[in-house]
């Protein structure tokens, strides 16, 4: 870690580590600020993430359209997230593996499953509670939750380090970018961070939301309080705090995951400079690009639903053109599963799925006689494409999806 990299104020936080790496320093990291912070020419992202957080909050409204608080956009939350970190999943596993249970237990859609069952629980609990969800022991249960499925994991998920860690350079300390505080100084440090997550100092009167995000954001991730997995607890507490604040929430780590350079580089401006500006810019740039691409996900799946009510004459209210409004949120899905959502019985969920079939809007993957999972294609191709591409919607003509390259097999 260079010590010409940091500004003057985080010079002067420096500590010596403890041995063998003695030779080094840590930061210390000072309280995040409760004063507003130059933000400089972010003030324009800031501008359009403010109008994203608005839209959203009033199409979630729209009960009729359930898509904006589906639980399918936690689900691709936590495959990017863990992707950014190096678990690689892909979403049609991971939804596979809550419609069986999976083989294996500690394979990495399982650990892409426990983040998303982390804000299953955790988020109605922010909407609830406000920002007084925010606590040591929460972020002690948000790790339990990211690593407890990892084999790699050699320490005690939820508790803090008690060795000394830093950010880039390999194996070697003398060539990292950033070295966290050593172990004596976390719990001091984590503290300071829960002090300003929980939003009741000067900092609810000086800063917006988004400025909070990235101020906590970047506070959390510079005190990097367990041996690993810091950036997926990170990035649990933004969705988090948006909840808190009573938005909806809106799920960055796709947006980041494209943009990890970037990403990167606005955090350590300020981790090492507390230069807050790039990372607020990049966080609103974040939310304006996210909402921007479910609105279009949005409308893509209402025209693709459109089009699967043209390819059979499904009787109104049969369980078959019931299924059709749950297929966004279950993409993937067996037959118990349907009769559980749609309070029908196995044999008429069967039926409905044959219909489902007939009509080329579900196809069964696993080749099995029993505990078979059927997909519905066309809309995880739209759910789930690369953050940025427009959606490519069937033919009208189409009778039977096109295969699709990168959706996974059994």
């Amino acid at each position: 870690m260079k010590r010409d990299d940091l500004s003057q104020a985080m010079r002067s936080s420096l500590r010596r580590l403890p041995p063998p790496h003695d030779a080094h320093y840590g930061i210390v990291p000072p309280p995040p600020p409760e004063e507003g912070v130059p933000i400089g020419e972010a003030m324009r992202s800031l501008d359009r993430a403010r109008g994203a957080f608005g839209q959203m909050d009033t199409v979630a409204k729209q009960m009729s359209d359930r898509y904006i608080i589906s639980r399918i956009l936690t689900r691709r939350e936590a495959v990017s997230s863990s992707s950014i970190e190096g678990t690689q999943s892909t979403l049609d596993k991971l939804l596979s593996v809550e419609e069986t249970g999976g083989d294996e237990s500690k394979d990495a859609a399982r650990q892409v499953r426990n983040y998303a069952l982390a804000l299953d629980k955790f988020l109605p609990l922010a909407t609830e509670q406000g920002y007084a969800v925010f606590s040591v022991d929460l972020l002690k249960e948000l790790h339990r939750a990211v690593v407890k499925d990892d084999p790699d994991y050699r320490y005690t998920p939820g508790e803090f380090r008690e060795h000394v860690v830093w950010i880039g350079g390999g194996r070697d300390i003398a060539y990292s970018t950033l070295n966290p505080p050593p172990p004596d100084d976390i719990a001091g440090c984590i503290d300071q961070t829960i002090d300003y997550l929980r939003n009741e100092g000067m900092q609810q009167m000086n800063q917006s939301l988004l400025m909070r995000m990235a101020i906590g954001h970047a506070h959390f991730e510079a005190v990097h309080p367990f041996p690993d997995g810091n950036g997926r607890v990170g990035r649990l507490l933004l969705p988090l705090m948006m909840a808190a604040e009573g938005h909806v929430p809106i799920y960055l780590s796709p947006y980041i995951e494209t943009r990890k350079g970037a990403y990167y580089a606005s955090l350590k401006e300020a981790q090492q400079r507390l230069d807050y500006q790039p990372l607020i810019g990049f966080l609103a740039d974040a939310v304006a690009g996210t909402v921007d691409e479910l609105m279009k996900t949005r409308a893509a799946l209402a025209e693709l639903s459109g089009m699967w009510k043209e390819r059979r004459k499904f009787r109104k209210g049969s369980a078959a053109a019931r299924a059709l409004d749950e297929l966004p949120h279950y993409p993937v899905v067996t037959a118990k599963r349907l009769g559980e959502l749609l309070a029908i019985s196995p044999p008429q969920a069967h039926q409905a799925i044959a219909q489902l079939e007939d009509a080329g809007i579900l196809a069964e993957r696993t080749g099995y006689a029993r505990n078979r999972i059927f997909i519905a294609t066309e809309a995880l191709n739209i759910i789930n494409r690369p953050f940025g591409e427009e959606p490519i919607l069937p033919r009208n003509d189409a009778s039977k999806p096109e295969p699709t390259l990168g959706i996974s097999g059994p």
